[in-house]
């Protein structure tokens, strides 16, 4: 009896030993491990990083990423001892499907807070807020100086930059949704007006001015008496966005950036890209990315 126990437990060990072994392959094959995911961006030091060519939020110059968003994402994961970022350019309407399906570890392009969007990906705190802007073509001949202008005139057209909050903004004010095309990106958008497809474009202020700047033409202008829309939303907070699986990622971002924040270097990365520390910082606990979320801004 004492030996049939004894091999008995053996067998047991055996099979058990097998099991185990077994286990770990199928988690190593799927990618599983026991270290977390914050744990494994530290380790290897670099983190993949989900960007929109939307100047001055995140952009690509000379085969480089830079924007006021970007660095900020720098600053943080610096901070929590991840240097190496890689950069991966995506039209904006495809940042979030991007860091759901895993293709990024955090998205930054300045990204509005909106709370379908919070059903979808897990926003850091606010990192910057803006107001909304429009350009026109030169002389600006349907006299537009707001969402309800376009409104009024149903032919007018309006290109927008796919994905961005100021389609809902637009409806919300008036604007018949035949009167809005899109396109992939605010160069896109110019060159529509220039080609007599639309009649105005609207995007956030800073990305606008910055953009016109760029493009250097004389047949479009920046409306300078643009009236803010009275909708919700408006302004906008922009945050950085993560996977809803990486809250640990999250809040480890938040923890930091919050450190950056009451240091004073996030106004100074903001002010390096010409926003107002003034008007365009969000100070930590001014409002917080919960309150956007549940629409309470």
């Amino acid at each position: 009896m004492k030996k049939l126990l004894i091999t008995l437990i053996a067998v047991f060990m055996v099979i058990l030993s097998a099991c185990s072994g077994s286990e770990n392959e199928n988690n190593e094959a799927n990618g599983a491990s026991d270290t977390g995911k914050l744990d494994q961006l530290i380790e290897s030091g670099k983190v993949r990083i989900g960007f929109a060519n939307e100047v001055p939020y995140a952009y690509e110059e000379n085969g480089e990423i830079k924007g006021a968003n970007v660095d900020i994402a720098k600053a943080v994961f610096k901070e929590l001892g991840i240097e190496n970022l890689e950069a991966q350019l995506s039209d904006f309407s495809q940042l979030i499907p991007g860091v759901q399906a895993g293709q990024f570890d955090v998205i930054t392009a300045g990204m509005a807070i909106k709370p379908d969007r919070c059903e979808r990906v897990l926003f850091s705190e606010p990192e910057i807020k803006y107001g909304e802007g429009i350009v026109v073509a030169k002389g600006n001949p349907y006299n537009i100086h707001s969402y309800k202008d376009i409104a009024a005139n149903p032919d007018i057209k309006v290109v927008v930059m796919e994905g961005t909050t100021e389609i809902e903004f637009l409806q919300k004010e008036g604007v018949n949704p035949n009167q809005i095309i899109t396109a992939p990106d605010i160069p896109a958008t110019f060159s529509a007006i220039q080609a007599g497809r639309a009649d105005v474009t609207t995007a956030t202020e800073m990305t606008l001015k910055m953009a016109l700047q760029s493009a250097a033409t004389d047949k479009l202008e920046f409306v300078d008496s643009f009236e803010q829309p009275d909708v919700e939303g408006v302004p906008s907070y922009g945050a950085a966005a993560f996977n809803l699986k990486d809250k640990e990622i999250r809040d480890a971002y938040n923890e930091k950036l919050k450190q950056l924040i009451e240091d004073g270097t996030i106004g100074k990365i903001l002010e390096e890209y010409g926003f107002s520390s003034v008007n365009n910082i969000v100070k930590a606990g001014e409002i917080t990315t919960e309150q956007i979320c549940a629409g309470q801004n």
